[in-house]
């Protein structure tokens, strides 16, 4: 069979789209992979060199009255002309989308041409983008069953959100994984990641910590992004940190075998690969994440036991750094905070959704 999926413009939409991919390929289907123009997509997809895919000129929705509005309606245009083309000369059995303005093109041209299409939400509250997508649908395939409710009368389906094969396969131990990142085996590590590309708010904050963790027996990996990393590792020394900065990571199951705790903001996608890992986490939501999304997810988390929660605008760092401080002195409620991530983790969810597709025409 033949399956396109829409999976472009941020990690959090990519990295789970690969892992159906992945499952569909294995299978001994063919999948082509419809992305955005952005770097992060064609960075992130450099590890499957092999894998057919097109970019779409799309771009998220800005408010109706700016001048982007027109961009954003000839870039839509232009996703769904490329789209019906791929249609023709692809011929696919099922399109995915798994969400975000890449993924409204595919479905709306799948729709019209009488393809089965599907959309995958992973996040606890939907956004436009998934709203308005819903309607080309046959079923709607959720993350979190929280998210069900936003779908009145529409079909839906709980599989949660997929995960790559590196890191559901071979996991390198703590000690492997620490000393591939170039640190000491045998110290805590604390795990700082903002999504695929940092973030600004969480770099300010640790970078504000970090004199408020010095003389902690802990050491730091930072996934940063490009624009702060220098500034970081300026901060770290300065406090006598040991901390490893890293612009970009193509390889998450060395740091999140190696973390002992993490501090993250909460999209979907991040928290499905904590808990997979069973690691307990500080999370501080991005404060501008439509419908708040991101909030709500680290609700179900903190709902959970798996992490606390501190909101960007009410923390700084020298709160943050006692909240970790606290955390880890206390080898007890990490434990325990590891056991009720873990509890959080989907099983075979790339699997549930292959599963979906390739019944399409059933």
């Amino acid at each position: 069979m033949k399956f396109v999926i829409a999976c472009g413009g941020t990690g959090g939409h990519l990295f789970p789209g690969l892992a159906v991919a992945e499952e569909l390929s294995g299978g001994g289907h063919d999948v082509m992979l419809l992305v955005s123009e952005k770097e992060i997509d064609a960075r992130a997809l450099g590890s499957f060199p092999d894998m057919p895919r097109e970019t779409l000129p799309s771009v998220g929705l800005p408010s109706l009255l700016s001048p982007a509005a027109l961009k954003f309606v000839a870039r839509l245009i232009a996703s769904y002309r490329k789209c019906g083309a791929i249609c023709a000369k692809f011929g696919p059995d099922a399109i995915l989308g798994m969400g975000g303005f890449t993924s409204i093109a595919p479905m709306a041209a799948a729709w019209r041409r009488g393809i089965p299409a599907f959309l995958h939400d992973s996040n606890a509250i939907p956004g436009k983008a998934n709203r308005l997508g819903a309607r080309f649908c046959r079923e709607i395939l959720l993350g979190f069953e929280e998210c069900a409710r936003h779908f009145p009368g529409r079909k839906i389906r709980v599989t949660g959100t997929p995960i790559r094969r590196e890191l559901a396969g071979n996991v390198p131990s703590k000690a492997e994984a620490r000393r591939a990142l170039g640190l000491d085996p045998d110290r805590r590590t604390l795990l700082v990641m903002g999504g695929s590309q940092g973030a600004a708010g969480i770099n300010r904050l640790m970078a504000e910590a970090a004199s408020g963790l010095a003389g902690l027996d802990l050491q730091i990996v930072h996934l940063s992004g490009e624009k702060d990393a220098a500034n970081l590792r300026k901060a770290y020394a300065s406090s006598g940190l040991t901390a490893a900065v890293l612009p970009f990571c193509d390889r998450m199951q060395d740091v999140y075998a190696a973390a002992d705790l993490v501090v993250s903001r909460s999209g979907a996608a991040s928290l499905t690969e904590l808990s997979w890992f069973g690691l307990p986490g500080v999370l501080i939501p991005y404060p501008h994440a439509a419908e708040d999304h991101q909030t709500l997810n680290a609700r179900i988390f903190e709902r959970a036991g798996a992490a606390k929660i501190l909101p960007e605008s009410e923390t700084s760092g020298a709160s943050l750094a006692a909240m970790l401080k606290s955390l880890l002195s206390s080898g007890t409620s990490l434990e325990s905070m590891a056991a009720s991530a873990k509890s959080l983790a989907p099983r075979d969810a790339a699997k549930r959704v292959a599963e979906v597709l390739t019944h399409a025409n059933r």
